[in-house]
């Protein structure tokens, strides 16, 4: 319910936004890493401050990744409860509606009846 009411408004501009962001991000920190590793190719050695460098926009692309990953889950299933929930209702309208119909077919002889063989005090 929360989220649902997060996506109205101005909150799809927000989140779009901050997903383009960090998809530009995670894009920079790829193209960093492989211009280390180009530069590893050339020189053929890899020194400690471009060790640590790759350690350090491994673990940042991985956070970005699985955060742009994870966003994208929650939204599509978010989207997916939403459409459920408006087929639950509309089901539910449905089989008022059929019930409605079926009453007015039966008309008033198909109120209750009596079974005197049934015996309610078992």
């Amino acid at each position: 319910m929360g989220l649902d009411q997060l996506k109205r408004g101005k909150a799809p501009i927000v989140l779009n936004t901050v997903g383009v962001t960090v998809s530009v991000v995670f894009a920079s920190t790829i193209y960093t890493m492989l211009d280390i590793r180009r530069r590893v190719d050339e020189t053929g050695t890899l020194n400690p401050t471009d060790q640590v460098l790759m350690g350090r926009h491994m673990l940042e692309a991985t956070l970005e990744g699985f955060m742009l990953f994870l966003g994208l889950m929650i939204d599509r299933l978010h989207h997916y409860i939403r459409e459920l929930r408006i087929l639950r209702r509309n089901m539910e309208a449905l089989k008022k509606q059929n019930g409605g119909l079926r009453e007015t077919k039966s008309g008033d002889h198909g109120s209750t009846h009596y079974d005197s063989n049934t015996d309610y005090n078992d």
